[in-house]
């Protein structure tokens, strides 16, 4: 009989009922010696084909981040959009285009940021005179 494993492979396992019984009266079993060891196969538990799924969402949260973080808290935002990015693009993401955006959106955060504390001494937008 086999199990399905989360991978979808199947792996052999042993009944219970072909367990060697001891026979009753005689010091050592005979049907143990002639009934040789079932083994398993080692079932997986890596989760190797939900990692792409795992980097797209961290490229659009950095596309999210890093245009969002133009506008407000781009001293939090910038750099975690260029964080998530960056894990997107290790990860083998199918959105590269969505990753590099972020990460490019993730710097411009930062430059946003410091042209404002070199221009204004502060960190706050101001429209108008």
């Amino acid at each position: 009989m086999g199990v399905l494993t989360r991978d979808h492979q199947r792996t052999t396992t042993s009944p219970a009922d072909n367990r060697p019984t001891p026979h009753s009266g005689s010091s050592h079993s005979a049907s143990s010696a002639a009934t040789p060891p079932t083994t398993t196969a080692p079932t997986t538990t890596t989760r190797h084909a939900d990692r792409p799924r795992d980097a797209d969402g961290m490229a659009v949260a950095a596309f999210v981040l890093g245009l969002v973080g133009l506008l407000v808290f781009n001293l939090v935002f910038g750099p975690c959009a260029i964080a998530l990015a960056t894990l997107a693009l290790l990860r083998g993401t199918h959105r590269k285009g969505r990753a590099f955006l972020g990460l490019t959106l993730g710097v411009a955060d930062l430059v946003v940021l410091f042209s404002l504390l070199a221009a204004n001494d502060t960190v706050t937008w101001q429209f108008g005179g």
